[in-house]
């Protein structure tokens, strides 16, 4: 069994958005040789998140950006000091990392699927950690 760790960095654009960071990851399943096997990608931070979803209408995305904010809305008195349990709650239902499938060295994901860093307290620059485990090609 091999395995293949990296990171990159992401800098998001407002306090809640979606970014898309497939071309990123598969950059990085390729550079590992690995050809049958999985991946997880974990970001290390409280007040973001990675998730899968649909590319191919930004609606969804923007659907997602308003629904997060009507479920756990922005300071609404949250007894956390720092103003943003928003974004940890959204953490929470998000969750901080996906595993994934590799077949063939690809990511095995479905016709309209996606990998999002989830930023739930931007802008800010975030860490995204990559573990590649499997067989070579």
């Amino acid at each position: 069994m091999l395995y293949h760790l990296r990171e990159f960095q992401v800098k998001t654009s407002k306090r809640l958005c979606f970014t898309d960071i497939t071309a990123e990851v598969s950059a990085i399943v390729r550079e590992s040789g690995i050809g049958q096997g999985k991946v997880v990608v974990f970001v290390p931070h409280t007040t973001a998140a990675v998730t899968i979803n649909e590319n191919a209408d930004p609606d969804v995305v923007h659907d997602l950006e308003t629904i997060f904010q009507r479920l756990v809305p922005y300071q609404k008195g949250y007894r956390h000091g720092e103003g943003n349990s928003d974004a940890h709650m959204m953490t929470t239902l998000t969750g901080a990392s996906e595993t994934l499938l590799i077949h063939r060295g690809k990511l095995l994901l479905g016709t309209w699927q996606s990998l999002y860093l989830a930023e739930f307290d931007g802008p800010r620059h975030r860490r995204v950690v990559v573990q590649v485990e499997g067989l070579q090609s």
